[in-house]
């Protein structure tokens, strides 16, 4: 049964729930009083949303003049205070990250056990809700308190000041989280990015565990996703946004390259002392891949497989993600292929399969994208490897090309369960490239383990010249593997090395017993990739060991016969279309190194600066008192050639992170 109600027009529009809850006692009233005269068509609780018909509307002129007077004016009343806006000092933000206490450093600094761990607990017990807030902003706000106290608890009272310095800046995004409730109109993105927990690697004791394997990296979207912090938005990258080895990556060096694709792969070793600590060394171990020429490039079979979600509707994503592909197409030939699919709430195909020299078709398809809806992920991928399988190229390039904020929020949202989507997907020898797009909400956790399981690569999109620079400088080595599965193993001389640390592939590391196991997953090499690692070693007798010796640790090591020797390198890999690995492996000779490193390659030095910089970014743990200023001393004697520029950015990038 319907009951009676008073209609007007402010009432039905007006969006004020506390407006409401004051004004409802008096409508009920009314409405009670004179049931005979009116009906509503609907009542709820958000009365906003009533919906009467013409001919059930009585108007406030059939109310007694008393009751008609009374009512509008505590309408009036309640209307001007629900329309007055608060300032931004009246607004408390939903979820404050504490701030460190002077108190709090003055103990760390006189090593106050007891103040330290007060502090931690306070600072996890106040990341609390102070009204109804997004899971997410719930979840950014307790990121920032576990982030805290760990610093809090490590002592380390650099990464403490930063953090004070930019806390403010926090608490003014979560202030504009609180006024978007009272200024709709206003565009805001709250931000959810997302990127893996790392942990350093520690520093090991060669008597102890002398074998270091890990798996190669070629993706390269850590360095253009800070970079784009940096330049665009004006602020450091969170620690776990800077990866060191795709940091390295990012840029090519000059090493000894291969003769031929049956053996595809060539080591470069190389040593320097340490920029940062004069009493260590770096170990420089260079991987270079064959690149054949273009006109032999296998034919492609490329499915674009674009995220056209509500999250993509801006000139940085989807925008760049038509510019981006328009560029690529422009390298295909004729005998290539392209496909064309989308996902939002569900998977569509826009482009069958299409002959590549049918460009204006290809590029209207591509055009016509928009973006709406939410984020399916999961239908998408496995209708573009569906796609990819019914056009697959024996002895050819089939890859699958993935554009996407990865913002995914229905169907399959779980980063586990796509990574077991794609393994299945991948027995089919069809890969995948994962290119990152956008600010606010970028995955990059999701992107780039997509493209590690996808035996493929990732890189993130932040401008035209950057999706220049992956997909037509770099076409071959983004397309064309020549490598599966590429792990390295050092073992390090005991008698000659007494510590070493393997700087960056922390969430790349694998057991010994990986190296020789070819169930065991690793990474790819595109045509003409280099790929660098460093190790920071400290020799016998010097001083720049870490670890004290043990009680009783052995001290006659048997080497004999190995005195002259430093390491020894192998590498294993698969050929493309191989079950079997094969193995290879160089000795790193013992040699005396020039504490000045004048013999010493622009090849390592440069290596050098790019990880010095990533560790200065992450805080410095292992840099001592090195700085930026040193740096960027170090980075312009070992520029080099820089035909494109990229070295000379990464000047212009230390400058910046040096003020920020």
């Amino acid at each position: 049964m319907h009951r009676a109600g008073v209609w007007c027009p402010w009432r039905r529009n007006f969006t004020s729930t506390a407006f409401f809850k004051v004004l409802n006692p008096f409508f009920d009233y009314f409405t009670t009083n004179h049931s005979n005269s009116i009906n509503y068509a609907t009542r709820g609780t958000n009365m906003n949303k009533i919906s009467a018909q013409p001919n059930d509307r009585m108007y406030i002129a059939t109310i007694p003049l008393c009751s008609s007077i009374l009512c509008i004016s505590i309408a009036t009343i309640l209307l001007a205070g629900c329309s007055a806006k608060p300032t931004e000092s009246e607004i408390q933000p939903a979820v404050l990250p504490a701030n460190i206490s002077e108190q709090t450093i003055s103990a760390i600094g006189d090593n106050d056990s007891a103040v330290i761990v007060d502090e931690v607990s306070k600072i996890e017990a106040s990341v609390a809700p102070a009204g109804p807030v997004s899971n997410r902003a719930i979840a950014a706000g307790r990121a920032e308190a576990r982030q805290t106290s760990e610093m809090v608890a490590s002592g380390d009272r650099a990464r403490i000041a930063r953090f004070n310095s930019v806390s403010s800046a926090v608490v003014h995004n979560e202030l504009e989280h609180e006024w978007l409730n009272y200024y709709p109109g206003h565009h805001l993105v709250v931000n959810t990015e997302n990127y893996t927990r790392l942990n350093e690697n520690q520093i090991k004791r060669v008597s102890e565990s002398p074998v270091s394997t890990f798996s190669i990296d070629v993706d390269t979207a850590a360095y253009s996703n800070l970079r784009r912090m940096l330049t665009r938005e004006g602020r450091l990258p969170p620690f776990d946004a800077v990866r060191l080895e795709e940091m390295i990556n990012y840029f090519d060096y000059d090493y000894a390259a291969p003769d031929s694709l049956t053996e595809p792969l060539a080591i470069n070793t190389e040593m320097m002392v340490s920029p940062w600590n004069p009493d260590n060394h770096l170990l420089m171990v260079g991987i270079e891949g064959f690149e054949p020429a273009l006109d032999q490039r296998p034919n492609a079979n490329l499915v674009f497989l674009v995220d056209v979600s509500g999250s993509m509707q801006s000139a940085d994503k989807l925008g760049l993600v038509k510019q981006s592909l328009h560029l690529l197409v422009s390298q295909m030939s004729a005998d290539d292929r392209i496909a064309l699919v989308v996902y939002a709430g569900a998977a569509g195909v826009v482009l069958e399969s299409t002959s590549a020299d049918k460009k204006s078709k290809i590029r209207q398809a591509i055009d016509s994208l928009h973006a709406g809806g939410s984020t399916n992920g999961g239908a998408g991928i496995e209708l573009a490897y569906r796609i990819a399988e019914e056009n697959k190229i024996e002895d050819g390039i089939n890859r699958v090309i993935i554009g996407s904020d990865g913002d995914l929020n229905v169907g399959i949202t779980s980063i586990d369960d796509l990574k077991e989507l794609i393994t299945r997907k991948r027995e089919n020898n069809i890969t995948l490239t994962s290119l990152g797009f956008g600010t606010g909400n970028y995955n990059y956790s999701l992107m780039e383990q997509l493209a590690d399981v996808g035996n493929g690569n990732a890189a993130y999109i932040d401008s035209l010249s950057e999706a220049r620079k992956v997909l037509v400088e770099e076409m071959q080595s983004t397309l064309l593997t020549i490598a599966r599965d590429v792990k390295i193993q050092v073992e390090f001389n005991p008698a000659v090395v007494s510590e070493y640390r393997l700087i960056g592939y922390e969430n790349r590391v694998l057991n010994r017993e990986d190296f020789r196991n070819d169930k065991i997953d690793a990474g790819e090499i595109g045509a003409g990739h280099t790929v660098t690692a460093l190790y920071e070693v400290s020799l016998k007798g010097s001083r720049g060991g870490m670890i004290p010796d043990r009680r009783y640790a052995r001290s006659d090591v048997e080497t004999e016969g190995f005195s002259d020797e430093l390491a020894y390198v192998n590498i294993r890999y698969k050929l493309p279309d191989a079950d079997r690995s094969t193995e290879f492996g160089v000795a790193v000779r013992n040699q005396i190194i020039d504490s000045e490193n004048l013999q010493a390659t622009e090849n390592i030095r440069f290596a050098a600066a790019v990880a010095g910089f990533g560790q200065l970014l992450r805080g410095g743990k292992y840099t001592a008192d090195w700085n930026y200023n040193e740096l960027l001393l170090l980075a312009r004697e070992s520029r080099g050639d820089d035909e494109h520029g990229y070295r000379s950015e990464l000047l212009r990038l230390v400058e910046l992170a040096k003020i920020l």
